[in-house]
């Protein structure tokens, strides 16, 4: 694929159109379907999280399956299950609305922990254990889930496992008031998703994250980004810090930020833009430190700040 970072732009742009405001979170998102990788987007209701996903699913040209997430939503409710022909007396597996390449998991945290674990295995091997049988899952496969932050009542938190496993987290935010106004004459009278064309297609994709795991990464800036998480694992406020399933994520999302920026290289820049949005979700604080009004998006910060750059 000749210039592949004008198609990736390209993707971003049109994006943008339909989420406005939001440039460098659609700019990671974009690096995460590069790098193969799902995404988390957390935020209060009515921001364009739903939408945003929609959107990917569009300008992609996969197909695109949503789960709105309930307390009695049921593992075989995603999965799939066999189904009995009564008429020839056997079972015939029915495949579930996880069997596409973006899967919108609305409201993950309302549904039980046994349901939203069905998706672990999927979300890290890109496959399905069913009925003891393996089923892969179409390629490429991502899981955009979004979950409200500011009400608890009916929900069940995100087990660690399952966080540990969404390449970023993404929070929209409120936009400001110019772009909301934007926002209000944008859909007067149509949506601006109406309007989005596919931009990639499904072999783009895969021919783009084959191009990202060739992009070459200096030792010393491999380096750097185990330093960066090994700090994580000794700091006194957190129980628990990064994991390597962490650092090889941040690694990737690095070599994708690098196709999308023109580059056949990794810089500390890249490590240093990605790691907020990378590393935070997968650090367990004290008690203490998350009472006494500390973040990990702080932690992170600060981690960043002291750690020296190579150069």
């Amino acid at each position: 694929m000749q210039q592949p970072e004008k198609k990736i732009t390209a993707l971003t742009d049109a994006l943008c159109e339909v989420v406005c405001g939001n440039r460098e979170c659609v700019e990671t998102l974009v690096i995460s379907l590069l790098a193969g990788g799902s995404v988390l987007m957390q935020d209060v209701p009515g921001v364009g999280k739903t939408t945003l996903a929609k959107a990917v699913a569009k300008a992609v040209d996969v197909p695109f399956h949503r789960i709105q997430f309930t307390p009695d939503l049921l593992p075989a409710d995603i999965l799939g299950s066999s189904i009995y022909n009564p008429v020839e007396g056997t079972f015939a597996f029915r495949a579930g609305p996880i069997f596409c390449n973006v899967l919108l998991a609305d409201e993950i945290n309302r549904a039980s922990p046994r349901t939203q674990s069905a998706l672990l295995e999927a979300m890290s091997e890109s496959h399905a254990t069913i009925e003891g049988r393996r089923y892969d899952l179409p390629a490429p496969f991502l899981v955009l889930a979004t979950q409200n932050p500011v009400e608890f009542h009916g929900t069940y938190p995100l087990p660690e496992a399952q966080l540990d496993r969404f390449l970023v987290q993404l929070e929209l935010g409120y936009p400001d008031a110019e772009t909301e106004v934007h926002i209000l004459y944008a859909q007067a009278e149509t949506h601006p998703l109406d309007h989005l064309q596919p931009v990639f297609s499904q072999d783009d994709v895969r021919t783009l994250q084959g191009m990202v795991r060739k992009i070459r990464v200096e030792k010393i800036v491999s380096e750097y980004i185990v330093e960066i998480v090994r700090q994580t694992r000794e700091d006194s406020r957190l129980k628990l810090g990064v994991s390597p399933r962490g650092s090889l994520m941040l690694f990737r999302a690095c070599q994708a930020a690098a196709l999308a920026a023109g580059r056949d290289y990794v810089l500390p820049d890249d490590v240093q833009r990605l790691a907020p949005h990378v590393l935070p979700h997968r650090m367990i604080m004290t008690s203490k430190a998350k009472y006494g009004g500390v973040s990990a998006k702080k932690i992170v910060a600060e981690i960043l700040g002291r750690v020296k750059v190579p150069s």
